[in-house]
């Protein structure tokens, strides 16, 4: 009798492994093969080894890898990061968060993407101005290098264009509020639609050598794209939502994005509300609007065993992080939800609207740190 040998493809031999894996016999061998590894690599676990070999790969919490780090200004630079395996893509206009370790704590900030929008893209970018006594924007600036690894959230926000586009916009940005703005330009320019449309950008900064993508800004106006007018407050002084009937006549005949500083929000809400074309105004805020300070009180985080007084107007994550607690944040200004602990007894007052929660033991009531202030006392889960 002759026996005629049997070639195997790879195809089957991958097959037969999957079909051993689905069999209890074949659940069972991975199962304690994973438990050996797991007690071989203790008190690490086989997932932090992967993590090391390729920190981006398919499955692993969302990092990248910083590329490149460029200014823009003397205070503000640009950081293109290679996103992990796991990116979603982004929409012009959107932000994420960035998970970045500071002597040996990470915190995380949310920045808004300023590179186009494109789904073949490997590479993202955000531009990141510092701020006085900021812990993260000056660390960005100053000490963040290439190569580092950075976690990072999907990207989200609706501060968005439309699809199809109006035929008339106006951007109207002052400092760092351009950085969605510039996400929009260029994805605009790159999809071939930026010539398509009507579109006025009115950007201020404090001097000309603070303007963040002044040339970006100039060269699309110099090919005919856009119309800037750059306005330079140390010399003309601030805008007034009045002076657009000379810079921008037409400014109630256009959908308008405004980005910048709370007052600036505030008196263009104002100014368009009055006008009766809200419907016409999209804003983005990189802090919440708040409410007069209320009284302020006691905050005892519990588990960091810290106890401090604060003044109604101080949030209770500035408050903690003053006193040395870690404490989870992200956006901060209440969107992200990356600040919640629990309240576990006393009172709280919402900064953006004055409502006051109250909590008793056992309420297992969660609170937002970054909008939110002592109300005469509170302990929290922190």
């Amino acid at each position: 009798m002759s026996i005629t040998p049997v070639r195997r493809t790879a195809h089957a031999v991958r097959s037969d492994a999957a079909a051993t894996r689905r069999t209890p016999t074949g659940r069972a061998w991975v199962d304690g093969a994973w438990r050996l590894a797991e007690a071989l690599t203790s008190p690490l676990v086989p997932a932090d080894y992967l993590d090391l070999l390729d920190p981006l790969r398919s499955g692993a919490e969302l990092r990248g890898r910083v590329v490149a780090v460029d200014h823009e200004t003397a205070d503000a630079v640009t950081v293109t990061i290679r996103p992990g395996r796991g990116w979603a893509g982004h929409v012009a206009g959107q932000y994420i968060r960035i998970g970045v370790d500071v002597d040996g704590v990470r915190h995380w900030r949310a920045y808004s993407l300023t590179c186009p929008a494109a789904p073949t893209a490997d590479v993202i970018a955000i531009t990141v101005k510092a701020i006085p006594d900021g812990v993260v924007s000056g660390h960005i600036v100053r000490a963040l290098r290439p190569g580092t690894l950075v976690a990072l959230d999907q990207a989200t926000g609706d501060f968005v264009l439309p699809d199809p586009l109006p035929p008339r916009i106006l951007f109207l940005t002052a400092g760092s509020g351009i950085t969605p703005v510039a996400g929009m330009l260029r994805t605009l320019r790159e999809e071939g639609r930026l010539g398509e449309v009507d579109v006025v950008v009115h950007h201020a900064a404090p001097r000309a050598d603070e303007m963040i993508f002044a040339g970006l800004l100039r060269e699309l106006d110099g090919a005919g794209l856009i119309r800037l007018v750059a306005r330079h407050d140390d010399e003309d002084g601030m805008l007034a939502m009045t002076d657009l009937e000379t810079v921008v006549p037409d400014w109630r005949e256009r959908q308008a994005w405004v980005c910048g500083p709370t007052g600036m929000l505030d008196a263009a809400e104002e100014h368009w509300s009055t006008a009766g074309l809200a419907d016409a105004l999209h804003t983005e805020r990189f802090r919440p609007p708040l409410v007069d300070a209320g009284e302020g009180g006691e905050i005892t985080f519990v588990d960091s065993d810290v106890t401090v007084e604060a003044d109604g107007g101080t949030t209770i994550l500035d408050a903690g992080e003053d006193a040395g607690v870690i404490l989870p944040s992200g956006c901060r200004m209440g969107i992200c939800m990356g600040c919640v602990v629990t309240l576990r007894q006393g009172a709280v007052r919402d900064l953006r609207t004055g409502e006051t929660t109250v909590a008793e033991p056992g309420d297992g009531t969660s609170i937002q740190t970054c909008i939110s202030a002592v109300a005469g006392s509170c302990d929290l889960e922190a």
